[in-house]
């Protein structure tokens, strides 16, 4: 089965006046359907860099990035932007939640976008919700949820549309460590359901060993973690 995502010789640098900063460095990474991979390091260590390259969310970069066989360099902004609906989910520190809609509405938008029916989306995000614990809240609006709450919410708008792999920066990284434990293991229980591959940065090495294997960034390499 071909992988879920193919990264080969990705770099990419900074020019801060006459000094170029290199933040990744020939990065070579697959990540296989069904896989969860923890990508390890300090802050500035590149971590949010090398997501938005395979996020298809920023340019500048040097390499292949192949997603579901795909080749992303061959992409114009249209292509992008299909290929990131279609395939790709997002979680990131900060839940993104659009203050206006309720939980719900939240989940059911982005399958709008996509094109689901109203109907079989609102089923779908009563579904994701009722599955992180929130069946409860459905029609709250973000002011009127917990932080944890809201990450919960966030990790049911990133499945909705049943990505083949979930790109998540620094998930619990704005949450105490008790509701961080809950809502990493609550986003690890859901994307093995949906089957779903996820790249999980973080700084975390206790969260990180809960995943199926732990890459680690460092002066611009990847490299397992030992």
């Amino acid at each position: 089965m071909n992988d879920v995502l193919a990264v080969t010789g990705l770099s990419r640098s900074f020019q801060q006046g006459e000094v170029t900063i290199e933040v990744l460095r020939g990065i070579d990474m697959t990540i296989a359907p069904g896989e969860i991979v923890a990508l390890l390091g300090p802050s500035g260590s590149g971590k949010s860099t090398l997501l938005q390259a395979v996020g298809l969310l920023e340019g500048g970069f040097e390499g292949s990035i192949r997603i579901d066989g795909e080749e992303a360099a061959k992409l114009d902004a249209k292509g992008r932007t299909r290929l990131r609906r279609d395939a790709l989910g997002f979680v990131y520190q900060f839940h993104h939640l659009l203050p206006d809609f309720n939980a719900s509405e939240n989940v059911v938008l982005p399958q709008l976008i996509y094109g689901t029916p109203r109907a079989a989306a609102e089923e779908r995000a009563a579904s994701l919700l009722s599955a992180l614990g929130l069946g409860h809240r459905l029609t709250h609006r973000p002011s009127q949820l917990s932080g944890g709450e809201q990450q919960r919410v966030a990790v049911g708008r990133a499945l909705a549309n049943k990505p083949r792999l979930v790109l998540a920066d620094e998930p619990t990284g704005n949450l105490d460590e008790a509701t961080a434990d809950r809502v990493l293991g609550e986003f690890l229980r859901l994307v093995r359901e949906e089957g779903s591959a996820a790249l999980v940065a973080t700084h975390n090495e206790r969260l990180a060993k809960q995943m199926d294997r732990v890459l680690r960034l460092h002066e611009g390499h990847l490299a397992p973690a030992v």
